[in-house]
């Protein structure tokens, strides 16, 4: 009797174990979620602050680019999933027009400084100390990217970890 049941647990066991390995197989890579904001097609608000680096950052400086504005925190799990993308697409469109702005949410500027560093970015970060940039474009969590086209009206949001085939495709989309 005791081996039956250690049997058919074992049984049991093994096909919990392969029912998990095909769900992590087949499923979808995690990316972001395009969403209808309030702010499609309006003028963007403004993103104003010191760059990390020690530059100034405004959006308003910025009009003929498109610019991506991305927030995120250091502590963000799918923020450091996006990252390598961000840097990547920062690195190809350096040189056509496109902008990458990172906007530190609900961190420290240490913290935020220091994840930077160690992902080695691409682009400039400000920091948000009061929420007001944030605020401002309806942000609850990060990450939260935001398309701003050469006009400076806003030309998409995404909610979640953007790819790099997402960017690319949002941005052809404004160029178009």
């Amino acid at each position: 009797m005791r081996r039956r049941l250690v049997l058919v647990t074992s049984i049991a066991v093994l096909a919990m174990i392969a029912g998990l390995s095909v769900l992590l197989v087949t499923r979808q890579p995690v990316a972001a979620t395009v969403v209808p904001s309030p702010l499609l097609g309006k003028v963007a608000p403004e993103v104003a602050g010191q760059e990390f680096g020690g530059g100034k950052f405004s959006l308003s400086a910025e009009r003929g680019a498109i610019v991506v504005i991305n927030f995120f925190a250091s502590w963000c799990g799918p923020c450091q999933t996006e990252e390598p993308n961000l840097i990547t697409f920062a690195w190809q469109q350096r040189l056509k027009g496109v902008k990458v702005l990172g906007v530190v949410f609900n961190d420290t500027v240490d913290a935020a400084k220091a994840f930077d560093a160690k992902y080695g970015t691409l682009y400039p970060s400000i920091d948000d100390p009061n929420g007001t940039i944030a605020f401002h474009y309806g942000v609850s969590s990060p990450p939260s990217t935001f398309v701003i086209d050469a006009r400076g009206r806003v030309a998409a949001e995404l909610l979640g970890p953007v790819t790099l085939a997402q960017l690319n495709q949002v941005v052809a989309r404004v160029r178009a």
